[in-house]
């Protein structure tokens, strides 16, 4: 499949409306695309063996990924789409921070799940909450995958993957697996830059203004994420709230 088809398919999710879920709801809409997606086998049987032994190597290089509740928030400070500088404390000043690590545009559940996190931003900010994304691919990725959205949230680059390291999800991408990625079109070096094929484990942190972790997840399956319902719970239970 050309690398431009599969990129529209993989941002399906993100720009249209997944109508058989709630609003917020990404497991609501991962079932629906698992069901979608079910009768339409993409990858022969060497290349899903190859994906399952990638998966299991994942999970004993990474087995319990993320910073967790209670430490400190590690600070950084990256580019945004637009090639402005973000930094985690100076936004903390403002409010807590929601903050999501995800692998790109190409990937259709980090989008399904910013989709939800995007219908549920309104809640966010009555809690005083703010949204940001870190992937590790290029601003110029970013802006081209958020072209057409308004700019709701800041999408950020790790593009030294310092944050990916220090917030535990940073992993290199298995040789094998970047070939059956590429045979389908999608090199992770276009979207991430020369010698980069690295990706984080999905995470997500619910930072409070001091810089400490009050709720996250965190998992190599990449289709796990979670839900916007359980990040508003957490910045309900914030002091303050």
């Amino acid at each position: 499949m050309p690398n431009t088809i599969i990129r529209a398919v993989m941002l399906l999710s993100l720009a249209a409306p997944l109508h058989a879920a709630q609003p917020g709801d990404y497991q609501g809409a991962l079932q629906e695309y698992q069901a979608r997606t079910a009768a339409k086998p993409g990858f022969s049987a060497d290349e899903q063996a190859v994906m399952a032994r990638a998966k299991v190597a994942l999970a004993k290089t990474l087995p319990d990924p993320g910073i967790k509740v209670g430490e400190r928030a590690p600070d950084f400070t990256l580019p945004n789409a637009f090639g402005q500088r973000v930094n985690l404390y100076d936004e903390l000043k403002k409010g807590p921070v929601v903050l999501v690590f995800y692998r790109g545009a190409w990937c259709p559940f980090c989008n399904m799940h910013l989709h939800a996190l995007r219908e549920s931003l309104p809640r966010m900010r009555t809690l005083g909450a703010q949204l940001i994304a870190i992937t590790p691919q290029t601003p110029d990725k970013s802006l081209e995958q958020f072209k057409a959205a308004p700019r709701e949230f800041d999408v950020l680059s790790d593009l030294d993957s310092t944050a990916m390291r220090a917030y535990r999800l940073l992993f290199e991408v298995d040789p094998d697996l970047a070939s059956v990625y590429r045979k389908h079109g999608l090199d992770l070096i276009e979207y991430n830059g020369p010698g980069r094929n690295v990706l984080p484990a999905p995470g997500t942190f619910v930072i409070d203004r001091d810089g400490i972790v009050r709720a996250m997840q965190a998992d190599t399956d990449y289709t796990k994420r979670m839900e916007p319902a359980a990040i508003l719970r957490a910045l309900q239970a914030l002091p303050g709230t």
